[in-house]
């Protein structure tokens, strides 16, 4: 059987983890570079390379709506990292555009992190009513070789906290489907207007509330979940790959999973692989496939929109 041929556009680090993770899958990645193609001769790639049976938009969020454009022109199903768009009309246009929903991804590959499943029974089982997510970790120590400052991070149009880190959005969308944000307080720095450097964000869904918080300055990398429910407590720590319930009684039930959190992106590959073939994915009832991850999109968007910049923060970037 021949190899899938999979256009990959953008060749930053989630280009190339994609890429990789592609060819792993046995399918062929075709990397298209908009630095040394630029735009139009990008465009010119995808509307000529024969023989394509998908894409992987790995770009800037701002361009990816003549991305999606010129790709539903060859009517490809698209794997799409995240946020999709962070406006909300944006948002709605992409999707208008977009010709496969049904058989496309967005990039939400946190929904194959291995205690996903368990955290969503603890919800439901445990009767929660109070939810808080969290996530930080000091930018600047992100990558070897690398400045927030000359990055998309650090764009007022598409950068900051809030869509960098918007899994933690995501992930409380999937546990307590229906959530909506109900403010969006941020702290900015005076050298980068406009840029959320951390942000929290109230949250309630049908039967409980709940909060999103993230930051670039943590000096610890963490992330961490807490569900408090009628019958018990849940900590989950995503990194540790650990789940503890506590309970009324004073007992302990800790579940530990090891894991590679490339396992997670290539999970969310295979099932876009298997979109676009047409053959059963893997059976995660969580798989974000385009079409079904609206909502989390939406919310995602709603947020970015809400934001309220409450104070500065000093820090060397």
């Amino acid at each position: 059987m021949a190899k899938l041929r999979i256009l990959v556009i953008g060749t930053g680090s989630i280009g190339t983890r994609h890429a990789n993770n592609l060819a792993q899958l046995g399918a062929e990645p075709i990397r298209l570079s908009l630095r040394e193609l630029g735009l139009d001769g990008v465009l010119s790639a995808i509307a000529n390379t024969p023989d394509v049976q998908g894409a992987v938009i790995a770009t800037a969020t701002q361009i990816r709506q003549v991305l999606i454009e010129a790709l539903s022109a060859r009517d490809l199903p698209v794997y799409v990292e995240k946020p999709i768009a962070y406006e909300p009309q944006a948002l709605a246009d992409f999707y208008a555009a977009a010709s496969q929903p049904e058989r496309s991804m967005a990039g939400f590959m946190m929904r194959y992190h291995p205690l996903l499943a368990r955290l969503v029974e603890r919800a439901q089982e445990d009767e929660t009513f109070r939810f808080d997510f969290e996530i930080g970790h000091d930018v600047t120590q992100w990558r070897a070789n690398w400045r927030f400052g000359d990055s998309y991070a650090a764009l007022p149009e598409g950068g900051g906290v809030l869509l960098d880190l918007c899994h933690e959005l995501d992930l409380a969308h999937t546990l307590f489907p229906g959530a909506v944000a109900h403010s969006v307080h941020s702290l900015g720095h005076a050298d980068f207007p406009g840029v959320d450097m951390a942000t929290q964000i109230a949250l309630s869904a049908p039967g409980a509330t709940g909060s999103v918080a993230m930051d670039y300055l943590s000096p610890v990398f963490l992330r961490r979940i807490r569900l408090r429910g009628q019958r018990a407590v849940n900590e989950c720590d995503l990194l540790a790959g650990t789940l503890t319930r506590f309970t009324p009684d004073g007992a302990q039930d800790l579940t530990q999973v090891a894991f590679d959190r490339n396992e997670m992106f290539l999970g969310a590959m295979g099932d876009f692989l298997a979109l676009v073939e047409g053959r059963a994915p893997s059976g995660n009832p969580h798989m974000p496939r385009l079409d079904l991850a609206r909502p989390s999109c939406d919310l995602i968007a709603n947020a970015w929109a809400s934001r309220q910049f409450n104070s500065l923060i000093q820090k060397e970037f």
